[in-house]
């Protein structure tokens, strides 16, 4: 097996890349619903093709790395599914509607914006999950928002924001847990010195999602009443129907399994609609009746489309269900995506790409933004979050050791970069799970999610004017 060239690895990233943009421009919000797909399936072969010829490596070893990249998804895909679940029965048993009529009830529209921000900061601290937050509370919060006519964009941008900064900062959550390790970090002390970028940068989202909300046209602030009415008529709103979300911060507390949490709080969900919602029960169970009936109402619930009549055409698409079938297109992509990066790791030449650009580091200043670019590269040739932290992590500790940088500044800067930017690629997992979550393209919300903007290019500029930058003791160096 031959060590691939720094121009042939150049080349067959530009490729990748030029084919998942062309996919994007050509079919818009389209792209994930079969031409990504295919278009990574076609740079797998690609990739796969050139190691075959040029490198001399065989296909048994390609096709390796590609199985074991889609091994190490089942956790992923798992989740997915559930979150498909959990979603439909949260809103079918009255617990998104709750949230919602209680949200329209208390938040004025002006601060509508800058608190789902606050408030998805606040639940993804405590979930440690960007996925369980965005599924759960930024589902609701973004329905909300349309009701009351606030632009689409600006709410998915908060709640992607604030369901990043939590999925930076919390130790609970899997990314900060990786981006610790694989530099070597202790993980309290990580979360210490992440504050240094975490700060400024919820100040700055904060102060412009709070302008943004006041300034919005007056058209915004619409008659509630008729949305209010619809909602309470079409579901039994009770502050009892909370516990569901509390019980699921309770498991996440508690360090239970992300999949086994989303999927028991999916049913117990599905459930609780029998008690809560029996008139939705009814529509959906037909004439049926008996455990049977009871059981297939509780699976349809979390894995097939259900539609529900409200009687207000606006809330009737909002409160529209997919269950588990809504994420199977999702799953697709997510194989896909894996397939194309396992073909391009296993050939070395993300490897050839790094230790080219480690080469040109000359202090903290170029070792950070090396590093942040490395990871945002990363996020769109692998397209995954994962594999954009463990990889630069792997690549740069060693540099970072030899330099004399302490390891929580490689693990601030995986972080600052690989973290947040991944929801940012449209071909990304983490940018497809949540646009599909949310119902919104990655392109309609990227200009306004800022957390993921701002925290790189602050993480840059404070190594530029070496502020904060720790090194190591003595003894360690």
């Amino acid at each position: 097996m031959k060590k691939p060239g720094l121009a042939l690895s150049i080349a067959t990233l530009l490729a990748l890349v030029a084919l998942l943009a062309l996919c994007v421009v050509f079919f818009g919000d389209d792209a994930t619903s079969g031409p990504i797909q295919i278009a990574l399936l076609l740079s797998t072969l690609l990739t796969a093709g050139i190691a075959i010829i040029f490198l001399k490596v065989p296909w048994a070893k390609v096709e390796e790395d590609i199985s074991e990249n889609i091994r190490q998804t089942a956790p992923t895909l798992l989740i997915l599914l559930s979150i498909g679940a959990l979603t439909a029965t949260w809103m079918l048993s009255g617990t998104v509607p709750t949230m919602i009529y209680y949200g329209l009830k208390i938040i004025s529209p002006r601060f509508f914006i800058v608190i789902t921000f606050v408030l998805c900061s606040l639940v993804s601290i405590l979930a440690g999950s960007s996925w369980t937050t965005v599924g759960t509370i930024g589902v609701a919060m973004l329905t909300a928002g349309k009701l009351i006519g606030l632009p689409v964009g600006w709410m998915a941008g908060a709640i992607i924001s604030g369901a990043y900064l939590g999925d930076k900062l919390s130790p609970l959550s899997d990314a900060v847990n990786l981006a610790a390790t694989v530099a070597g970090s202790d993980l309290y002390k990580h979360i210490r010195y992440s504050l240094h970028t975490v700060i400024p940068a919820f100040i700055i989202c904060f102060t412009v999602y709070l302008i943004v909300g006041l300034t919005l046209p007056a058209t915004a602030e619409i008659e509630m009443a008729a949305e209010l009415n619809a909602i309470s008529n079409t579901f039994h709103i009770s502050p009892w129907l909370l516990l569901i979300p509390c019980l699921t911060i309770f498991m996440v507390v508690k360090k239970i399994p992300a999949f086994l949490t989303l999927f028991v709080s999916a049913l117990v969900g599905g459930l609780v609609a029998f008690w809560a919602q029996p008139q939705i029960v009814l529509q959906i169970a037909g004439e049926g009746s008996g455990v049977g009936s009871a059981l297939s109402t509780v699976f349809k619930m979390m894995s097939t489309p259900i539609a529900v009549d409200t009687g207000n055409e606006l809330l009737n698409n909002l409160t529209s269900t997919r269950g588990m079938a809504g994420m199977i297109n999702t799953v697709w992509l997510v194989i896909c995506i894996m397939s194309a990066g396992g073909a391009l790791a296993g050939s070395g030449m993300l490897e050839t790409l790094t230790n080219a650009l480690i080469k040109m580091i000359r202090g903290a200043g170029s070792l950070v933004a090396t590093t942040v670019g490395t990871c945002i590269v990363s996020n769109m040739i692998l397209a995954d979050q994962y594999m954009a932290i463990l990889l630069p992590g792997k690549m740069f500790a060693t540099t970072y050791k030899k330099l004399g940088y302490a390891p929580e500044l490689l693990s601030r800067t995986l972080g600052d970069s690989a973290t947040v930017s991944s929801v940012l690629v449209p071909w990304n997992t983490c940018a497809v799970i949540q646009s599909t979550v949310l119902g919104v393209a990655t392109m309609a919300y990227f200009p306004y999610a800022l957390f993921c903007f701002v925290t790189p290019v602050i993480a840059i500029l404070l190594a530029a004017f070496n502020f904060k930058i720790h090194r190591l003791e003595p003894h360690e160096n």
